[in-house]
């Protein structure tokens, strides 16, 4: 019996899961933290990951120990301190500052389709990573990321496309990760085997 199911994500030991959602096959690794976000079929991602605000695309990958969608202090007010909005924290009597919790959660990150986001990598809200780019380890994002893309460093920039221009394009025509489970399963010895500019001839990207 396979361990993911179509029906509930995977959670390993430790995960904290708080208002997010998942499609099929998703799964959370041990002591992972995901927070007002959504995973898309078959996402991932390893332990000790940080997630927050953030829509991960289908068959996105995400490496142990990173941070995305971290979020920001009050850098404009007299303090930088969460005393300003988890205020109930030290006084009885006071509520939490909903409007800055509210605006923290409409600052959202995407992670597109089947995207690799290396191990410790940080990517910052209100920042699109394009389908089928990666960011290296350790690298900090702070701008888009273009699909087929692979960024690294800190801050990232990038460091090369993954295919021709044509040939990420076909990719993103083909847009085989809407594809169906059952069509998925049939065409993985192709996925397993060829190489992308392969692949796509024979499915007519």
């Amino acid at each position: 019996m396979p361990k993911l199911s179509a029906a509930e994500p995977f959670l390993h030991p430790g995960a904290q899961v708080v208002n997010s959602s998942f499609g099929a096959y998703c799964e959370v690794g041990k002591d992972s933290r995901i927070t007002n976000s959504t995973f898309c079929d078959y996402a991932y991602c390893d332990q000790m990951a940080d997630i927050a605000n953030t829509e991960l695309g289908k068959f996105a990958n995400v490496a142990a120990m990173t941070r995305i969608g971290p979020t920001d202090h009050p850098m404009d007010h007299a303090s930088l301190h969460h005393f300003l909005y988890r205020s109930s924290y030290y006084w009885e009597e006071e509520a939490d500052d909903a409007e800055f919790f509210a605006r923290r959660a409409s600052r959202r990150t995407v992670i597109g389709p089947d995207t690799w986001i290396g191990h410790g990598a940080i990517i910052k809200p209100d920042v699109t990573i394009g389908a089928g780019a990666i960011v290296a380890a350790g690298a900090v994002v702070t701008k888009d990321v273009a699909p087929y893309t692979i960024v690294a460093g800190v801050t990232a920039t990038v460091l090369r496309l993954r295919f021709a221009a044509a040939t990420a394009e076909r990719l993103l025509q083909l847009a085989w990760w809407d594809w169906d489970h059952e069509r998925l399963r049939l065409a993985l010895p192709d996925f397993r085997q060829m190489k992308a500019e392969a692949f796509l001839e024979k499915y007519g990207g």
